[in-house]
C-alpha cells in the first residue's frame, strides 16, 4: 500500500479541495500519513494570493525533493494554475491547477506507470464548469468547511484570483444540502460555508446566497452555520433580516474591507466606498447588536499616502472589529495594480501592517471585555495543555479550567470570566446544552 502525505497552503477553499483529493486517494487504496512522516507521495496544495504564498509553495516543493528524492511530488492549486512550468522545474511529478482535482487518482496512476512528469493544468475559460468535488469529513477539524462556490468576476486591481480560479460557478443547492447532511451525520455540529467569492453565489444560475444558506439550515441535527467572507454589498436589511430568521446562523460576519480610504478603494477597483460599507455594518448591528465583525485589510497599496493610511486606521476604529487580518500589499504579476506608480518600500508596508495589527489587538480586547460575566454557548473543539478550548457563536475563543471536562462537539453553557491575550477564560455552568 502506497503512503501519501498532504499539506495545504492558503485559504479554507484550498483546505476543502485538499480534503476532497485525500478522500479520493484513500478510496483508491492509498494510506494517508502525517506530513512530517516519510511518504511515497507528497501532495502540496499551493497558494499564490501573495508573494509569500508563492515563496512558501516553492520552498516547500524544493525541500521535499531534496529530503525525499525517491518520493513522488504532486503540486496543485493556485500557484500551479499560474506557474506550472516553475513547479515542474522545482521537481513536481504531477502538476494540477484548480481543475481536474477529481481526476487525481488516474492522473497519479499515469505518472507512476509512465515514470515521467505530467502537467495536467488547463485554461480556465468562460465556460469552465463547477468541479463536483465533495467531502465526508474534515481531517483534523471539529468544524467542517463546505465549499459552495468557485471563481470570481470582480477583478480588483491587486488580485490574481480571477486568473487562477476562473469565473463564478455555483454549486447546486441540492448538492450543498446533501453534503451538509453527510457532514452532520459524521458528527460535525458546525459548518462553515465558503467559496472564492461567496457573495457571488447564484449569479450564474439565477439563484442567491440565501438559497445555499437555507439548504444547509434545513439539515436536522446541525447546530451552527458560519458564513465565510462577504462583500458589504450583500449586507442589506432584507438579507440580514432573512438570516435573523434562521436560528443556526452564527452572529459573526466577515465583511471584506481592504482599505478604509475611499481614494485607495477606487484604485483597488473595489465595488463600494466607506459610506456603503458602514450601511452594511449598521444593518448587521441593528438585528445582531452583539455580533462580531471581522475583516481583512491590505496595507501599503501603491500610492497609499500617510494620510490615506491614517484614514484606514480611523475607519477601523470607527467600525470596531472583533478581529482583523492584516496583509502588506504584494504585487502580483498580471494585475493592474502591479503597473501602478508609487510603490512603497517593504519596510514601510511592514511598519503600517504592524501598526494595524496593534490596532486590531486593541479592538479584539475591547470586543471581549463586555462579555466578562456573561453566559455563552461553547462548542468544545480540542484539549490543549490539559484544558478544553472552543468557540462561542461569536467566534470568541474560550479556554476552560484545567479540571473541567466536556467532549468535542458537545455544546456546553459557560460563563466567561476574564480576557486573556487572544481568548477568554470560562467555566462550565451547564453541560450538554443544546443551542
Amino acid at each position: 500500500m502506497r503512503t501519501i502525505a498532504f499539506h495545504t497552503l492558503g485559504c479554507k477553499v484550498n483546505q476543502y479541495d485538499t480534503q476532497a483529493m485525500q478522500e479520493l486517494l484513500e478510496q483508491a487504496g492509498y494510506l494517508t500519513v502525517p506530513f512530517t512522516d516519510p511518504a511515497d507521495i507528497y501532495l502540496v496544495n499551493t497558494c499564490t494570493v501573495t508573494g509569500t504564498g508563492d515563496r512558501k509553495s516553492l520552498q516547500l516543493a524544493r525541500k521535499l525533493k531534496r529530503e525525499h528524492p525517491e518520493s513522488r511530488l504532486i503540486l496543485c492549486g493556485c500557484m500551479a494554475q499560474q506557474q506550472p512550468e516553475t513547479l515542474l522545474r522545482a521537481g513536481a511529478d504531477l502538476v494540477l491547477g484548480t481543475q481536474r482535482r477529481g481526476e487525481i487518482v488516474p492522473l497519479l496512476e499515469q505518472v507512476l506507470r509512465e515514470g515521467k512528469p505530467l502537467c495536467a493544468v488547463e485554461p480556465l475559460g468562460a465556460d469552465v464548469p463547477f468541479e463536483p468535488l465533495s467531502i465526508s469529513a474534515q481531517s483534523g477539524h471539529t468544524r467542517a468547511t463546505l465549499k459552495i462556490q468557485e471563481g470570481c468576476d470582480n477583478r480588483c486591481s491587486y488580485c490574481i484570483i480571477p486568473q487562477v480560479r476562473g469565473p463564478v460557478r455555483s454549486r447546486p443547492a441540492e448538492d450543498i444540502r446533501a453534503e451538509a447532511a453527510r457532514l452532520c451525520r459524521a458528527g460535525y455540529r458546525e459548518i462553515v460555508l465558503t467559496g472564492i467569492h461567496l457573495t457571488s453565489y447564484g449569479r450564474d444560475t439565477g439563484g442567491s446566497l440565501l438559497d445555499a444558506i437555507r439548504a444547509v439550515h434545513e439539515v436536522p441535527g446541525l447546530l451552527r452555520i458560519r458564513l465565510g467572507s462577504l462583500e458589504p454589498s450583500v449586507a442589506t436589511r432584507d438579507f440580514i433580516r432573512e438570516l435573523k430568521g434562521m436560528e443556526r446562523i452564527c452572529p459573526q460576519f466577515h465583511l471584506a474591507l481592504q482599505s478604509g480610504s475611499d481614494s485607495v478603494l477606487r484604485r483597488m477597483r473595489r465595488r463600494y466606498n466607506t459610506a456603503q460599507y458602514l450601511r452594511g455594518v449598521e444593518n448587521i448591528r441593528e438585528l445582531y447588536p452583539d455580533a462580531a465583525l471581522t475583516t481583512d485589510v491590505l496595507t501599503g497599496f501603491p500610492g497609499e499616502t500617510e494620510a490615506e493610511f491614517q484614514e484606514t486606521e480611523a475607519f477601523l476604529r470607527k467600525v470596531g472589529y472583533a478581529r482583523i487580518h492584516v496583509f502588506p500589499y504584494s504585487a502580483r504579476p498580471g494585475t493592474k495594480a502591479a503597473l501602478l506608480p508609487g510603490a512603497l518600500s517593504r519596510q514601510e508596508k511592514e511598519r503600517r501592517a504592524r501598526r494595524l495589527i496593534a490596532v486590531g489587538a486593541e479592538m479584539a480586547r475591547d470586543y471581549m471585555v463586555p462579555w466578562v460575566g456573561k453566559a455563552a454557548i461553547l462548542l468544545p473543539e480540542e484539549k490543549a495543555d490539559g484544558a478544553w478550548e472552543g468557540y462561542t457563536p461569536e467566534y470568541i475563543r474560550v479556554r476552560l479550567g484545567a479540571g473541567e471536562e466536556c467532549a468535542a462537539g458537545v455544546p456546553v453553557r459557560v460563563r466567561l470570566k476574564s480576557v486573556l491575550s487572544h481568548s477568554m477564560s470560562g467555566e462550565i455552568i451547564q453541560s450538554g446544552k443544546d443551542e
